[in-house]
């Protein structure tokens, strides 16, 4: 292995990803947190300071923290989140997201997925929600089957959430109930749009960005 590659720890990933500020300990704070990373609040920083790391992940270089609970986090969040920063509107931003799906499907089943926090487990759900694939729309059962299990362990201060989580998880059943994929990826992908695809993609109200209804 590289020399530069064994530098990289998940403990790089996490300590960035989950601060020790206090974001989980109040509804304002933990909002703050949650959309500075899904409205591309992380991007420069991720940009500057996890390239290397990204690309080794993707690159498969860094499989083994999977092997233990806090690395295959990392590992979830190196494959599912960073490149939506990094390689942003090209389809290198979505290119790992079955692999991620993978890993956190496989953590479901051997018992990694229980050993970390309430707000960790969320990103299980959103890279299981992410992948596209036949398996897709089969995939929203353990989607929900969790949702309820990490509800089950929110914090007091987290407890509103609630009802927020089971609303996004239908939203986008819902899409791929519809289209059998994520159709704002079509102009990405180059994907030819089917005329229902065009007329939700000219609404622009895609599951990664606020509900506009």
């Amino acid at each position: 292995m590289d020399a530069a590659v064994r530098d990289y720890s998940p403990d790089d990933v996490l300590d960035y990803w989950f601060p020790d500020d206090g974001f989980c300990e109040s509804r304002d704070a933990f909002e703050a947190w949650i959309e500075h990373r899904m409205q591309g609040g992380v991007d420069d920083h991720i940009c500057t300071h996890f390239v290397g790391l990204t690309t080794a992940a993707a690159q498969g270089l860094l499989d083994d923290w999977a092997e233990t609970p806090r690395g295959r986090l990392a590992l979830i969040l190196a494959l599912d989140q960073f490149p939506r920063s990094l390689w942003r509107d090209t389809p290198g931003a979505f290119a790992q997201d079955c692999k991620a799906t993978r890993l956190a499907m496989e953590g479901i089943r051997n018992g990694h997925f229980k050993a970390i926090k309430a707000w960790e487990k969320l990103f299980y759900l959103i890279s299981l929600a992410h992948c596209e694939g036949p398996d897709h729309l089969a995939r929203f059962d353990l989607i929900d089957e969790i949702t309820e299990e990490i509800i089950a362990e929110l914090p007091p201060a987290l407890e509103y959430a609630a009802d927020s989580l089971r609303a996004r998880n239908a939203r986008v059943r819902g899409i791929i109930e519809r289209f059998g994929r994520h159709p704002h990826r079509n102009p990405i992908y180059g994907r030819v749009s089917s005329p229902e695809e065009e007329v939700y993609i000219a609404a622009g109200d895609f599951p990664h960005l606020p509900s506009k209804s």
